[in-house]
């Protein structure tokens, strides 16, 4: 799986980008068929960075996750969560509601009466 940092209008601090991977790594352990993770941070309005999660998920569309806060780190932790629902809500859809077949629905027999 490949996770792409990038900063618009600005740099990153040093640490904040190894931070942003590894937590960007644990949105892997929701969904197996994740391929990649690209992370922009936008930096334009320095008391308000802006972070955006795009997730490329395998026979999907990609899903989209942002938030704005005081710090890069908060706008981070705001991010993430919506991005863990949005895996949650997919691995559901794509798992568990399968359909049942028509061999096992028990049949409503009209000749009772």
């Amino acid at each position: 799986m490949q996770v792409n940092v990038s900063a618009r209008h600005g740099a990153l601090q040093p640490g904040d980008q190894a931070l942003v991977e590894e937590k960007a790594l644990k949105l892997r352990r929701l969904y197996d068929r994740v391929n990649a993770i690209d992370v922009t941070i936008d930096l334009e309005n320095l008391d308000k960075p802006h972070v955006e999660f795009r997730i490329s998920v395998e026979h999907s569309d990609d899903l989209i996750a942002h938030a704005e806060a005081t710090t890069v780190i908060a706008a981070l932790d705001a991010a993430i969560p919506k991005a863990e629902q949005q895996l949650r809500k997919l691995k559901e859809k794509k798992t568990e509601h399968r359909a049942t077949a028509h061999k096992h629905i028990e049949s409503v027999d009209t000749n009772d009466e």
